[in-house]
């Protein structure tokens, strides 16, 4: 991956972090908590549309991907901190 693929990864990680953020809990995680939360939510976005066969191409589907795996993420989070 070169550098400007790496900077898009991280800000496309950086938006999906801070939409899920907004999504979930109604406030964002911060700058640092958005970016990882993003970036891990693209990772896992990106195995759950590939499991459920989901093609989503270009810029707006790949923030959807990752604002998906974000969601689902910060789910998981609030599920486990509440046990």
């Amino acid at each position: 991956m070169d550098a400007t693929g790496l900077i898009t990864f991280l800000l496309i990680g950086l938006v999906a972090g801070w939409i899920a953020g907004n999504l979930m809990k109604g406030r964002g995680l911060g700058l640092v908590g958005n970016l990882i939360v993003g970036v891990i939510g693209a990772v896992l976005g990106g195995i759950l549309f590939d499991f459920l066969d989901i093609t989503a191409g270009g810029l707006i589907g790949a923030i959807i991907t990752a604002t998906a795996g974000a969601v689902v993420l910060l789910f998981l989070m609030s599920f486990v901190k509440k046990a």
